[in-house]
């Protein structure tokens, strides 16, 4: 991940940018840490207190050695580097980002290594390596200064001479501000006399920590380490290095180059050549941090699971007590990301003063240094709705709940163990690779060692000195290292030598370099190992993507003509055709994929993509794109495609060999370290002291320009002159980068912390930026998910791409989920549960609840809460209310966490069209926001909430179901109304009426309701979107006949409101004689006078289907409008049609079949009206003709022409055909259910449809003598090609797989 340079002359190729000494300015003193008071001001304001008043960094509880001072810059050289300005601030904070430590020849006091990153605004990066190490204070000033201190410490606390005043306070978040003084001391030393911090001037002698950093512009981790500790061994030797230390640093400074891509480099350190590589153009890009410490730390699976929530933008949180252990896991972890790359905070090492980052609303990854003893359920973080918590010491991870996994995963964790075996490392977390347990060694041991000498003797020297660092060997473990490889005898006399106290120098003369195989050292070998193994981990993941991506550009929507038109439209446009790509992708893929494509990351990816038309392609996607191609002229994709099966990755061997080769033969070396033009007398050497570097020969480089930076030059102006040129073509550059800053920052609010100004005003000011981010993206997901759920309307309106699938709705609503929780979180004055936003509704609930009591006491009317009535509908009106909601919610025993009762209140509300309603009722409580929210808290700014619940409120204008369709086994309270047709007396009836209801779920089972009642509760399993009503009675007593008008049925918890027109008789002698009707059902919309904030929705037609189609069919007394021929051949047509297109869309997608077939514009109806046109239906002694009566006798003549041998002449199908005909009519005829004529009519058409013999019975009515007596001449039956016409439409059904709902064929045996 290099940074990336806009210098001229040799400024990109430089090696390293900076060399900086940090520590303690004897000038000024003992100065209390002003981040640590700053972190102090934050905590009050956190708990409640005020800041003001809070501590100024003097802290006499605390022992002065346990306490954080200021440390400073000492020196940086050069001065400044124009295209990496230095940040001192910055710089400070992050080599020392516990300030000054001091220690007393009773501590230990070993060195530390550690590595920190600093992000620009644009994204690009520089990396810093520091080796810290503890050097004695020579100053009688700051000893004394001490000395005072603890006389003071001790004043205040008599009694923290016992070893039991632990320095922590009870505050979760002191675990950050504190040093790592605990951590680094052993515990054997608890029982000296200073062990709790005494400091005694004539006893004691003082040690101050001081860090020196190397800053560079690529992540040459391996080699940076070697050399800073190389130094630092110069420096602690009994014998002066070979040359001043001003000639090592002017050599990495100034005459070391960058390694070119593709080639490696050998420079020279103090005492060791030191060799780094760099991949070529078509390698993952360089990354030095080692795999092969960060999988043993988790583990493979929790490495995985970290992987995937990292993909898809969760909060990050790493916590350790080693500053390299969290640095190694953000970057591996960011490393595996290619061809992506994580858009959003990140922060590897928090400094403490930077706390008030973990309240930010934003994906982070971030790392957070733990105290030994701390206990992570006392850290309390202000948001963990969303929040992977990776605790690193301890091997574990928390993961926030429902997020879909990483497609393949069994199959990857397996993929990547065998890597990890190969190199002798356990995949199972918990082993880490300092002290190399027997587990781990048993796994590998043996061939690690055959095929690398040295390692095994570098494996027991580790066990040896299982120093609790990660590895970190400090100068004096390094010189034995590099003295003892493969030399069994002198680890045993090194380690009888450590138990008595005895100090090992490098002895040169014995071991030389340790060589292990020719002229390398095991240093060297091990470097390769990791680097190799870092490689080969890193590839198994990049051919997932590669696998998964392989056709991504065939999506990529290139809309624009140029690039400015692209950069100001960017907001606008859609840039991905999101809907066919998951269309494409093999099923088990979609959960993850679906929530994958809406994040920064692909976007960011996607818009590199569609911008490498015009400017050159960033270097990832060109390394990505090259491998696609790769994979396809091999062929690889092509037999694989939809298919899910895993792909193991075909490149390991190869690009571990790339880095062997470089890495065995050296491709450049850079000038070895020479004698510099300095003063007379300056290089003095004093063992144990760093000294003090002339800067005059250090802030310059060589005035001869060598030959790389010769060559660099060269290319630099021929990059400014082709610039200049197309500044010329294009627009100005100023303007350009204006663009595309913006058009990159879209959907990020804040890339990276200012390290530098940290006033309360610049944090206010962070917050700001914060508020306005949240508003923005609560303003695309809104925008987006009224877009996605408006389809094809929204396309004709030129608003992008048609059809949401289930599965993508579902993605965005847990995305809204997420945003929610997120500003919920936001400001938050003190952290209750894991959800922001349950807390707040239960701290509503308790109120209201209060308030309810009161009232009880004095009743008064409850206006706004009261929805107006449903009268019309027959349903008395449903209480729109937060609290009975939040009821319902709590009454779910299936949901186990405040997170998810909060993800399902919002589903539930969004179902109800009451979602920004619910939220500004509870917002309207603004005691209560005040009391929970700090004053810079988004629900604490009025315009940015005003417009935040009016993005909201525009979701009501489509209808979601994303309640019922979630919780599906759930029990459900369910209303049911029957309507009857009340100006006709027979309202009610003697007879024992039943219900049963059925959705696209279940169904109720039969359901009683008591006579003359007519509504009904029960509670059910949840039926989903309801369907179908079977309602009828049995027949007894006088009264046993009844016109209903509809059946009403209400979802108690959604309120959904369904309808189920009928307009028919019950009754036996009575219509068509039915005790029994399958009614259909539709979603009621609410009333045109309801609040129009809570439905938008066009109405339907306020009419019962009832007493206009089925007038006109069943002919009751000849009234109501006759279609014409025209008028029913268009409707069969759309019928039909409707039922095709159900088919063609995604299943998840698919309404409900039975509407089609046999709602009110279904299939049944329309081939009702084709029937009933030139029907002669004329009462023939007072007795109504029915359709059915038509089929019966077609049927019956069908049968006795049969027995006097008529069709015996007949082809043999048309035989068959007329066989199946008679025995579904005599089945449907001899079902137990009374459904009446119209009612097997429409089973017959529906059982013809489902087993595709419709076409084949038309022509037999047609054909029979029957239909001379039943139909007049003009009939559309007694048309041929009329006849011929529908059959040709009915022939399309046959493609699908028609299946009937077991409402529709209960009873029927076939």
């Amino acid at each position: 991940m290099s940074g990336t340079n806009a210098a001229s002359g040799a400024a990109p190729c430089r090696f390293a940018h900076y060399f900086v000494i940090c520590g303690i300015d004897t000038e000024t003193g003992l100065e209390p840490d002003e981040l640590a008071a700053l972190y102090q001001w934050l905590e009050a304001d956190r708990q409640g207190r005020d800041p003001d008043t809070a501590a100024t960094g003097e802290n006499f509880e605390q022992s002065p050695l346990k306490r954080t001072f200021k440390s400073k810059v000492l020196a940086h050289y050069p001065e400044n580097v124009e295209w990496n300005p230095f940040d001192q601030d910055a710089v400070n904070m992050l080599c020392m980002p516990k300030g000054l430590s001091f220690r007393t020849q009773a501590d230990s006091r070993e060195p530390q290594f550690h590595s920190f990153l600093i992000t620009r605004e644009d994204g690009s990066r520089t990396y810093g390596f520091v080796h810290t190490f503890y050097e004695e204070v020579t100053s009688p000033q700051i000893c004394s200064a001490m000395q005072t201190l603890y006389q003071m410490h001790q004043a205040e606390n008599p009694s923290s001479a016992t070893p039991s005043s632990s320095s922590s306070s009870s505050s979760s978040m002191d675990s950050l501000a504190s040093s790592l003084d605990e951590a680094d001391s052993p515990s054997s030393s608890s029982c000296r006399s200073a062990a709790c911090g005494g400091y005694d001037a004539s006893r004691d002698t003082l040690y101050v920590s001081k860090a020196l950093c190397l800053i560079t512009p690529m992540p040459f981790m391996h080699a940076c380490r070697r050399f800073l500790s190389q130094v630092h061994r110069a420096v602690t030797a009994s014998l002066p290095p070979p040359l001043p230390l001003e000639s090592y640093v002017h050599n990495i400074l100034y005459e070391v180059p960058l390694p070119p891509p593709g080639r490696s480099l050998k420079f020279h350190g103090v005492y060791e050549p030191i060799v780094c590589q760099r991949p070529g153009p078509g390698e993952l890009p360089l990354a030095d941090f080692p795999l092969g410490q960060t999988f043993p730390l988790l583990g493979v699976e929790n490495l995985v699971q970290l992987f995937n929530c990292t993909l898809l933008e969760m909060q990050i949180l790493l916590y350790s007590q080693d500053y390299q252990r969290l640095m190694t896991v953000a970057e591996g972890i960011t490393t595996l990301l290619f061809p992506f790359q994580w858009q959003h905070v990140y922060v590897p090492i928090l400094p403490a003063s930077l706390l008030h980052f973990l309240d930010a609303p934003v994906p982070y990854l971030m790392g957070l240094q733990s105290k030994e003893g701390t206990d992570r359920s006392k850290l309390e973080l202000p948001q963990e709705a969303n929040l992977c918590f990776v605790d690193i010491d301890n091997h574990c991870i928390e993961l926030p709940e429902d997020f879909p996994q990483f497609p393949n995963k069994p199959e990857l964790i397996q993929e990547l163990s065998e890597v990890l075996l190969r190199y002798g490392i356990s995949p199972v977390g918990g082993a880490p690779p300092t002290s190399v347990p027997t587990s781990t060694t048993t796994l590998g041991s043996v061939s690690v060692s055959t095929r690398h000498p040295g390692l095994k003797s570098q494996q027991a020297l580790r066990e040896l000195e299982d120093d609790g660092r990660n590895g970190n060997l400090g100068g004096e473990q390094l010189a034995v290292l590099e003295l003892l490889q493969g030399n069994a005898t002198l680890e045993r006399l090194q380690a009888l030598a450590k138990r008595m106290g005895v100090r090992v120098e490098a002895l040169r003369g014995v071991g030389g370099e340790g060589e292990a195989q020719g002229g390398r050292t095991a240093v060297d070998e091990e470097e390769m190992r990791n680097a190799k193994l870092n490689v080969q981990l890193r590839e198994v993941f990049a051919s997932r993507f590669t696998m998964m991506f392989a056709d991504y550009e065939a999506f990529v929507i290139q809309s624009a003509p140029d690039l400015e038109s692209w950069l100001t439209n960017r907001e606008q446009m859609h840039n991905f055709d999101k809907a066919s790509f998951l269309s494409d992708q093999p099923e088990p893929y979609l959960p993850f994929l679906s929530h994958f494509i809406e994040t920064q990351m692909f976007a960011t990816f996607i818009d590199n993509k569609i911008m490498s038309q015009w400017e050159e392609k960033e270097p990832l996607l060109r390394v990505f794109d090259g491998r696609i191609d790769k994979a396809r002229l091999y062929n690889v994709r092509a037999p694989s495609l939809r298919s899910s099966n895993y792909q193991r990755c075909t490149v390991l061997k190869e690009s571990a060999q790339a880095i062997e080769q470089r890495l065995l033969k050296i491709d450049h070396t850079a000038i070895h370290p020479h004698l510099l033009d300095m003063k007379i007398g300056q290089g003095k050497y004093e063992q144990g002291f760093f000294p003090k570097l002339q800067s005059d020969v250090l802030s310059v480089g060589p005035t001869n320009n060598n030959r790389w930076s010769n060559r660099t030059a060269t290319a630099q102006r021929r990059k400014d002159r082709h610039r200049q040129q197309t500044e010329h073509l294009t627009l100005d550059n100023d303007l350009k980068e204006k663009y595309m800053q913006e058009a990159r920052s879209l959907g990020k609010n804040l890339r990276q912390p200012k390290l530098s100004d940290l006033s309360p005003a610049v944090i206010a000011q962070t917050n700001w930026k914060f508020v306005e981010g949240l508003l923005k993206e609560c303003r695309m997901k809104t925008k987006r998910m009224l877009v996605e759920k408006m389809g094809r309307e929204a396309v004709e309106l030129g608003h992008g791409e048609a059809n949401i699938t289930g599965l993508e709705e579902n993605t965005l609503i847990a995305s809204l989920c997420d945003l929610l929780e997120r500003i919920w979180s936001h400001g938050l004055q003190v952290k209750q549960g894991k959800s922001a936003l349950w807390s707040h509704l239960l701290h509503y609930q308790a109120r209201e609840e209060t308030l309810e009591q009161q009232q009880a006491e004095s009743p008064v009317s409850n206006g706004p809460e009261r929805r107006k009535s449903e009268s019309s509908l027959g349903m008395p009106s449903l209480r729109a209310s937060v609290i009975q909601d939040m009821r319902h919610i709590q009454s779910m025993g299936e949901i186990k966490t405040d997170v998810g009762r909060a993800r399902a209140w919002i589903r539930l509300s969004l179902e109800k069209k009451l979602l920004s309603q619910h939220l500004k009722r509870l917002l309207s409580r603004q005691a209560l926001t005040k009391k929970l929210y700090k004053r810079y808290a988004f629900l604490r700014c009025e315009e940015e909430k005003e417009q935040f619940l009016f993005h909201l409120l525009s979701l009501n204008t489509v209808d979601y179901f994303c309640f019922t369709s979630v919780f599906t086994t759930i029990m459900i309270p369910y209303r049911a109304v029957i309507i009857p047709i009340k100006k006709l007396s027979n309202a009610m009836t003697t007879s024992n009426p039943w219900v049963c209801v059925s959705g696209e779920l279940g169904d109720s089972g039969v359901r009683q309701i008591t006579k003359n009642v007519l509504e009904m509760t029960f509670d059910c399993q949840n039926l989903g979107k309801l369907t179908t009503v079977q309602l009828g009675h049995d027949n007894s007593g006088l009264l046993a006949k009844w016109l209903v008008d509809c059946v009403m049925v209400r979802n108690e918890i959604t309120g959904h409101t369904y309808k189920f027109p009928c307009g028919r008789w019950l009754g036996k002698g009575v219509d068509d004689g039915s005790l029994e009707r399958v009614l259909i059902g539709e979603l009621a919309s609410p009333n045109a006078d309801e609040d129009c904030g809570r439905g938008c929705r066009t109405p339907d037609m306020q009419h019962s289907p009832g007493q206009t189609r089925r007038a006109s069919i069943t002919s009751m007394g000849g009234r109501g409008y006759k279609p014409t021929s025209a008028q029913i051949q268009e409707a069969i047509g759309e019928a039909v049609n409707s039922i095709c297109k159900h088919f063609h869309k995604p299943e998840k997608e698919r309404g409900s079949l039975t509407i089609l077939l046999c709602g009110e514009v279904g299939l049944v109806g329309a081939l009702e009206q084709f029937f009933h046109n030139g029907f002669k239906s004329a009462r023939l002694f007072q007795k109504t003709v029915f359709v059915w009566d038509f089929v019966e006798k077609a049927v019956a003549y069908m049968e006795s022409a049969d027995q006097m041998g008529d069709m015996q002449e007949t082809a043999e199908p048309l035989g068959l055909t007329c066989v199946s005909l008679c025995h579904y009519v005599s089945a449907i005829n001899s079902s137990p259910r009374n459904i009446g004529k119209d009612g097997k009519f429409q089973l017959l058409v529906c059982l013809g449809a489902r087993d595709r013999l419709l076409i084949q019975w038309l022509p037999l009515l047609v054909e029979c003598p029957v239909i001379q007596r039943m139909y007049e001449e003009s009939a559309l039956l007694r048309d041929r090609t009329t006849v011929n016409d529908l059959i040709a439409v009915l022939q399309t059904l046959h493609d699908f797989p028609i299946t009937l709902e077991a409402s529709l064929v209960k009873g029927i045996d076939l």
